[in-house]
This record gives structure tokens, C-alpha cells and sequence, in this order.
């Protein structure tokens, strides 16, 4: 099992993930199971990495944030047009 760790965003919008995004932070998002949605951010190096496995896109993978377990899997992902970078995860809890 994947393992990912993050933290909650506080502020939301595009100019608070363009900051995230220079700050070498990925915005992402969780949602699904009937619970309000969580706006997190992720390390751009560790989505780097493990975006490059096949696992990452159809298993479960345990994303920590705040010491608190959630199980997610990859639902939709953004790219930059003609950079090798994500620019955003929606992650759906299982």
C-alpha cells in the first residue's frame, strides 16, 4: 500500500494554489462517503515519485494528514499543459 502525507489548506481559490504550486506544493482535494470535503496539500516531490508507479492510479493508498488515517484512491488528475508537474489530485475516500 501506498503511503502519503499531507497537510489541510485553510484557504482555498486559485491564487492560494498558484502560491502552493511555487512553494513546490500540490493542491488536492477529498471527497466521497457521504462526509464534507477536505482541501489538503501535498509535497510536489513526494507526488513525484510515486505518481511514476502503476499503484499510484488503482489501489488504495493511505494518505495521512494530521496523524489521521484516510483511505483514498486517485480520481482525477490535473497536468500542466507542457510541463512534466501535476497541478492538481482529486483524491475519493473508499
Amino acid at each position: 500500500m501506498l503511503i502519503l502525507h499531507a497537510k489541510l489548506r485553510k484557504n482555498h481559490g486559485t491564487s492560494t494554489s498558484r502560491r502552493l504550486r511555487i512553494k513546490n506544493k500540490l493542491p488536492a482535494i477529498i471527497y466521497g462517503l457521504k462526509k464534507n470535503s477536505v482541501s489538503i496539500e501535498i509535497e510536489q516531490d513526494a507526488i513525484k515519485n510515486i505518481e511514476l508507479k502503476s499503484e499510484f492510479y488503482n489501489q488504495i493508498i493511505n494518505l495521512i494528514i494530521e496523524n489521521q488515517e484516510n483511505k483514498v484512491k486517485v480520481k482525477a488528475i490535473q497536468r500542466h499543459p507542457f510541463k512534466l508537474r501535476l497541478t492538481h489530485i482529486d483524491f475519493i475516500r473508499q
